[in-house]
């Protein structure tokens, strides 16, 4: 499950990188052709690329909802589960006085 997570997270910082490549290369289209001055170019770059990151952002929260219903529904202990099952265990094995 672990690997499964880390591939989505490389995924998603992979499409980030060629996204933003894909911007610049548009935006210097839009100059070459005299749609966008060049001196607004940079502006518009860093525009598009918050919007991406905006976007990325929101991606990211839907996909760890996604991801704590599923673990909720297959009834995976979390991380606070683990933790009172070892106090507890801790309490059984220490010899009692």
């Amino acid at each position: 499950m672990n690997e499964l997570i880390k591939k989505a997270l490389y995924l998603g910082v992979g499409i980030t990188v060629a996204s933003k490549e894909k911007i610049e290369s548009l935006v210097e289209e839009l100059v070459k052709k005299g749609e966008v001055a060049p001196s607004e170019s940079k502006e518009l770059v860093a525009k598009l690329i918050e919007k991406g990151e905006e976007g990325e952002s929101e991606m990211k929260r839907m996909m760890r909802d996604s991801m704590n219903k599923l673990l909720a529904e297959m009834n995976v202990a979390t991380r606070q589960d683990i933790e009172r099952l070892e106090q507890r265990l801790a309490k059984l094995e220490t010899p009692s006085s």
